[in-house]
């Protein structure tokens, strides 16, 4: 996987349904987006008011109306990846999904790796490893109490916990370690409960 290139993928399950999502992030997804999206006002993603969804068509490279779609841009850092983003919101079936991202592929972009988006998310500090986990917990959840799960550590619930046992553990490493560095000095050792 190279971090630093630009990746798409079907963001919703394969599959017939109303809606699909195709996500596209890095450097180059807005020129990529360019290149088949025109919306209604005649304006290209790259001039499109970001976080605004904007209906238009997008375009095989012979200029044939592919479906009509709503895009958003996400500019960075403000996107999940922290990268620049797109999303295409298309026609759930399963020829239009494969046409759109075989043109996105042939405009500069690449099949994403399972997670990739994810780890971008990670590497660009936008989530931390607990929050990334718990988003594959959420995704495959089949019970409520799984759901919950993976919602508190995406929500740093379990980051804090294990920040306040950390602290708890350097707290008493310190006491230990200044009892052995300065016997000389009238330090009380500490008791088993309080290493426990």
């Amino acid at each position: 996987m190279n971090v630093f290139d630009t990746i798409t993928a079907l963001s919703t399950p394969q599959g017939v349904g109303g809606v699909a999502v195709i996500r596209i992030s890095g450097p180059e997804a807005v020129a990529v987006a360019d290149n088949l999206f025109k919306s209604q006002s005649g304006k290209k993603p790259s001039g499109l008011k970001a976080r605004y969804a904007s209906f238009g068509e997008i375009y095989d490279a012979d200029k044939n109306i592919i479906d009509q779609v709503l895009l958003t841009v996400f500019k960075a850092p403000a996107s999940f990846t922290g990268e620049d983003v797109v999303e295409i919101s298309c026609h759930g079936g399963k020829a239009v999904t494969e046409m759109i991202l075989k043109q996105l592929v042939l405009n500069g972009a690449r099949i994403a790796g399972r997670g990739e988006f994810t780890k971008r998310a990670f590497l660009n500090g936008k989530l931390d490893l607990t929050q990334a986990e718990a988003i594959m917990d959420i995704i495959e959840a089949e019970d409520e109490i799984s759901l919950r799960s993976g919602e508190n550590h995406l929500q740093g619930k379990l980051k804090e916990k294990t920040e306040e046992i950390r602290g708890k553990i350097i707290d008493v490493i310190s006491h230990v370690l200044a009892v052995i560095d300065y016997p000389d000095e009238d330090i009380d050792e500490p008791e088993e409960k309080e290493i426990v």
